[in-house]
């Protein structure tokens, strides 16, 4: 789900005076307690104080790492990406754009990932600012590297001229919840069965090859 870092909000961690150092042991019992309030009651159930007791901590601790809720519920999301996203340098465009879709479907296995991508929609109407952050740190980065890659591939001639980039990326991206919601699993092999069907495989510089029309006669 995303690497670059949205300004807006940041931990209050980000901004602390020098002294003494964090608990780690502390950070993941406050992630952790902090997930697993929002899967259970949801964003509007979770509170600062009630994830502090969870944790075993104090507010004034918790406030140091995260100043609102947003904040919290935020790093959440971020901590739930096991595999950092970046795009290989020097790969062909269609090696680039299955890497970036295998780094979804690796991020996406965690457990509740998808669970959580749920919550932060039912919060759409009552904390729009929480999903703008979801978008801003975990959705945005993913859409400009795959969106990349394929602009590349039809600068190369491997994907027609008239592509369409946006309507191209929310059916890559999009197939993956929709695989999940229909089946409840993702196939190790999903990245290069959805690709096959946007972009099939051709030698660098070609066009994909038009299918053969047919010759039977009505």
């Amino acid at each position: 789900m995303l690497d670059t870092i949205d300004p807006v909000g940041t931990a209050s961690s980000e901004r602390r005076r020098p002294g003494r150092p964090r608990d780690l042991r502390l950070d993941a019992s406050i992630l952790a307690e902090a997930e697993k309030q929002l899967r259970e009651r949801g964003y509007g159930g979770m509170s600062l104080e009630s994830v502090a007791a969870g944790a075993g901590t104090t507010v004034p601790a918790l406030r140091r790492r995260y100043d609102s809720k947003v904040a919290l519920a935020t790093a959440v999301v971020e901590s739930l990406r096991i595999e950092p996203l970046r795009a290989p340098t020097g790969a062909p465009p269609r090696e680039r754009a299955i890497a970036v879709l295998e780094n979804f479907r690796h991020n996406l296995e965690r457990e509740h990932s998808m669970a959580l991508v749920g919550t932060m929609l039912v919060e759409e109407g009552r904390n729009p600012q929480l999903l703008e952050r979801f978008r801003a740190r975990l959705v945005k980065a993913r859409r400009m590297l795959l969106g990349d890659a394929l602009r590349a591939g039809i600068a190369t001639g491997e994907l027609r001229a008239g592509t369409d980039v946006e309507v191209a990326v929310n059916l890559l991206i999009g197939s993956f919840y929709a695989r999940y919601i229909s089946h409840g699993r993702i196939p190790r092999d999903w990245s290069h069965r959805i690709m096959q069907q946007i972009w099939p495989t051709t030698t660098a510089g070609t066009k994909p090859r038009r299918a053969p029309r047919s010759t039977s006669r009505r």
